[in-house]
């Protein structure tokens, strides 16, 4: 039975129909694995969706189920640096609005970069366009040094601050390949795209 929607997410959807239809350019017709995949933020991607917590009341699915009145079936519970998968397992990584509440986000990258066969896509929050506004950005040497000393924890924030060029400034450092941005993710949206070339190396 097809679930009812509510006219203020038909309205979401709406909005929203350009990010989702520039994500399912590249990653339409593949398999892959998304990262903290939510109801409210579905691309309608055949994937495997990993979250650090389970299906149950969590916050995030208390927000889910507010919004929706379902929440997403989580189907592999993994931290989203440390995916279990095998190397070039799955065509693409995906994950919209995750990275930046990983403390090392260059882990991060590496691991979904090992995992995907061909892409990993991510939509991160500008920071002039959110709550971040009166931070400063993450400097490229703040993520390298965390990476090096393998920084963690586990307090759920936004560990990193990007607007698109300065993330594109840190894919540049790492050698990463760039297949494409879009920025921002949609008119009047708060974040922006970057395509990964994961058949490209790190």
């Amino acid at each position: 039975m097809a679930r009812l929607r509510h006219p203020a997410h038909l309205l979401d959807l709406w909005r929203r129909r350009e990010a989702v239809a520039f994500v399912r350019e590249w990653l339409g017709g593949l398999e892959g694995v998304e990262v903290g995949g939510s109801s409210n933020n579905d691309f309608g991607l055949r994937v495997v969706n990993v979250d650090r917590y389970p299906t149950d009341d969590t916050v995030y699915k208390q927000h889910e189920r507010d919004l929706e009145g379902w929440v997403r079936q989580v189907d592999v519970v993994a931290t989203g640096d440390r995916l279990p998968f095998a190397d070039d397992s799955h065509d693409f990584v995906f994950a919209s609005h995750v990275l930046e509440h990983i403390p090392d986000p260059i882990a991060a990258l590496e691991d979904w970069l090992r995992v995907a066969r061909r892409w990993v896509v991510v939509i991160l929050p500008h920071r002039d366009r959110t709550f971040d506004r009166d931070r400063d950005l993450t400097p490229v040497g703040e993520l390298l040094h965390r990476h090096r000393t393998g920084f963690t924890s586990e307090e759920d924030r936004h560990w990193s601050v990007w607007t698109c060029e300065s993330f594109l400034e840190l894919c540049t450092e790492l050698g990463l390949t760039v297949a494409a941005s879009r920025d921002p993710d949609r008119p009047a949206g708060n974040g922006f795209i970057v395509v990964l070339d994961a058949g490209a190396g790190v």
